[in-house]
């Protein structure tokens, strides 16, 4: 298992603290567990995730977490348009 420090944003935050997972503690989480996994695990789908910031840089869903990670997902239109842009252009899905 890994320990990872996890993070949500805006609506995403209360509907994983409504699941029991909250970004007050570090979460275990099966080890070479991908974003997209993750989320699925959760119930959600990977829809509901707008961007992934692992460490501080965006990364695609696809990505595998590494134990000690620091993992935030933010939900859609929760990007300012800004960074919207950037993440299209370099194509992280």
């Amino acid at each position: 298992m890994a320990m990872i420090t996890f993070r949500a944003f805006s609506k995403l935050r209360q509907d994983f603290k409504d699941k029991g997972v909250f970004s007050t503690k570090p979460l275990e989480i099966p080890d070479n567990i991908s974003v997209v996994e993750l989320v699925q695990l959760y119930g959600f789908d990977d829809k509901d995730i707008e961007a992934v910031f692992i460490n501080h840089k965006v990364v695609p869903k696809s990505t595998v977490i590494q134990d000690g990670d620091r993992v935030s997902l933010v939900p859609p239109g929760g990007i300012p348009g800004h960074v919207a842009g950037y993440i299209g252009k370099k194509g992280i899905e």
